[in-house]
C-alpha cells in the first residue's frame, strides 16, 4: 500500500490521490499564513520497484511558475545523500516527474532540506570553536530561539561584517552557504580566515526564519510575513526576527552586509546591488564591482552577466534587507542569490546546484571579502 506523509521537520505537501502509483496526484501546500506555494518535502512509502508518476496539479498557481521549466526534483533514500531526478514536464498547469524507487521509502524535496537539528548542530559547532560565541537575540512568534554567531573579537578599527540567511525559509541553500563559510572561518590554520579575523569581527544569523523553516514554508514566517519586505517598519508582533536583528545592527554598527538567498527561476549565481537606491555614488559602485570581481576570481560558479533587472524592486526598495542596510549605514550591502535548479554556466548532470556546492561557494566568498577589506 502506498502512503505519502509530510508530518516532519519542513514537511509540506497535499495529497489528492495516491491509490495508483502511475498517477499520484499532489498539490503544493501554501505557507501556513500566506498564499505562497512552491516548497515541498514529503515521504513516499510502499512503492519499491514500481514505476511511479507524480504530479503537482497546481504548479501553475505557484509563487514562481517559471521555476518549473527545466527543474529537477531532489530525492533521497536516507535523508543524507540527495540526488536529482530527470527533469519533469511542465505544461503551464501541472508539473509531472517520475521515479521507480529502489527502496520502500524515498523522500522528495524542492531542494536539499537543512533540518532544525542541523541548525542546532551549527550553533553547537560555533560554541565549540575558540574564535566564536553564540548569543540569543530573542524569540520568534512560535517561541523558537533567534541566535547570532559572533566570530572574532570586536576592537577599535576592526570592521563589522554581517551575514544573514534564510529570511525565506525554503531557500535552504542559504544556510548551507553559511555552514561552509563558518567552517572555513573557524579554521585557524587557514591564512584567509586568520587575516579576516585580524581585520574584522563577523556577526552571522544563519537562520532568520526558524518558524517558517520548521513549518515547511517557502517565503514567510509563522505570522505570514515576508521578512525581506519588513525592514522598513518591523515590529515585535508580526516580524520580531527583523526588529531584533535591526536593533543589534544599530547597536554594533555595520561595515559590510551580505543577505544570502536562493532564486527559483534563474539558473545562475549572482549579486543584486544598490545601483537603484537614491544617493548611490560612483565610489560605492566601484566597491560593489571590486567585490564581484574578487568573487568571480574566488569561484567560477559566480557570474555578473545574468541577474535581476535594475528596476525589479523599485516599489519595495527600503523594505529589503540589503537596501535598508545600505541606506542606513552607507556600506557595501548586497543580496547574493544561488539557484534552485543548476548553475547553467557549470551544469552538474547528477546533482545540479546542491548543498555541497553552496557550502563550497560560502567558503570561497571569504576570499572576496578579504580582497574588499584589504583594498579599503
Amino acid at each position: 500500500m502506498i502512503r505519502i506523509s509530510s508530518q516532519f521537520d519542513s514537511g509540506a505537501i497535499e495529497v489528492l490521490d495516491c491509490t495508483d502509483p502511475s498517477d499520484i496526484r499532489l498539490n503544493l501546500r501554501a505557507d501556513n499564513a500566506a498564499d505562497f506555494r512552491q516548497w515541498f518535502h514529503f515521504r513516499l512509502q510502499g512503492a519499491r520497484g514500481q514505476a511511479c508518476t507524480l504530479s503537482f496539479d497546481n504548479a501553475g498557481e505557484s509563487a514562481y511558475p517559471g521555476g518549473w521549466d527545466g527543474y529537477r526534483v531532489v530525492a533521497s533514500y536516507d535523508r543524507r545523500n540527495w540526488f536529482r531526478l530527470q527533469a519533469g514536464q511542465f505544461d503551464g498547469r501541472r508539473y509531472v516527474f517520475r521515479l521507480t524507487p529502489e527502496y520502500d521509502s524515498v523522500y522528495f524535496a524542492y531542494f536539499e532540506p537543512f533540518p532544525w537539528e542541523r541548525h542546532l548542530d551549527l550553533l553547537g559547532s560555533a560554541d565549540a570553536s575558540p574564535v566564536a560565541t553564540v548569543s540569543d537575540l530573542g524569540a520568534t512568534p512560535d517561541g523558537r530561539d533567534l541566535n547570532l554567531i559572533t566570530i572574532g573579537r570586536a576592537a577599535p578599527g576592526k570592521r563589522k561584517v554581517w551575514l544573514i540567511a534564510r529570511q525565506h525559509p525554503g531557500e535552504t541553500m542559504a544556510e548551507f552557504f553559511i555552514e561552509g563559510l563558518l567552517e572555513r572561518l573557524y579554521d585557524t590554520s587557514d591564512p584567509v580566515s586568520r587575516r579576516l579575523l585580524e581585520q574584522a569581527c563577523f556577526h552571522v544569523v544563519p537562520n532568520m526564519n526558524p518558524d517558517g523553516s520548521v513549518r515547511g514554508n517557502l517565503r514567510t514566517n509563522a505570522r505570514g510575513i515576508n521578512l525581506n519586505r519588513a525592514w522598513l517598519e518591523p515590529d515585535m508582533t508580526d516580524s520580531p526576527e527583523i526588529a531584533l536583528v535591526q536593533a543589534q545592527m544599530l547597536a554594533l554598527g555595520v561595515d559590510v552586509f551580505l543577505d544570502i538567498h536562493g532564486d527559483e527561476t534563474l539558473p545562475y549565481v549572482f549579486i543584486d546591488g544598490n545601483g537603484m537606491v537614491p544617493g548611490f555614488s560612483d565610489a560605492q559602485r566601484q566597491q560593489e564591482q571590486a567585490f564581484c570581481t574578487a568573487l568571480r576570481a574566488a569561484s567560477p560558479d559566480f557570474q555578473t552577466t545574468e541577474g535581476y533587472s535594475p528596476d525589479q524592486f523599485t516599489d519595495e526598495l527600503l523594505t529589503l534587507a540589503s537596501k535598508w542596510v545600505f541606506h542606513r549605514f552607507g556600506c557595501l550591502s548586497l543580496t547574493l542569490e544561488m539557484p534552485f535548479k543548476d548553475n547553467a554556466n557549470l551544469p552538474d548532470g547528477l546533482f545540479g546546484w546542491s548543498a555541497a556546492r553552496s557550502k563550497r561557494f560560502g567558503a570561497a566568498s571569504l576570499q572576496a571579502l578579504l580582497a574588499v577589506l584589504d583594498g579599503d
